[in-house]
């Protein structure tokens, strides 16, 4: 399975918390719409999520353009599971520096 980069599981991750049209991912995410729609449209074409468009009568009478709405697939899921667990170990792995004693004592002058 490929590797999902940080802003696509969090796109992933903000659909499957039920966030699902592009500018609610963009408000949960922080991410600009030149990162979000890009990785919708590549976690798609993955089969990682579907879409559909809301029927156009709504977007009408709310005098706004249709949303495509995404939901996450079963193969969605798991990709973002196996996303997940490799960020909390990458997070697990990551140690401050140390800062030998005699350059604490030194700084404290």
């Amino acid at each position: 399975m490929k590797s999902l980069s940080h802003a696509a599981t969090a796109v992933l991750q903000a659909v499957a918390n039920g966030h699902g049209h592009g500018f609610d991912i963009m408000g949960m995410t922080g991410l600009p719409s030149g990162t979000v729609y890009p990785a919708l449209r590549r976690l798609e074409d993955a089969g990682w999520l579907r879409s559909r468009w809301e029927d156009h009568r709504v977007a009408r009478n709310e005098l706004r353009p249709a949303r495509k709405y995404y939901g996450v697939t079963k193969a969605g899921e798991e990709a973002l599971a196996a996303a997940l667990d490799r960020y909390r170990g990458l997070a697990g792995r990551a140690t401050s520096p140390r800062v030998p004693n005699a350059m604490l004592k030194e700084g404290a002058r």
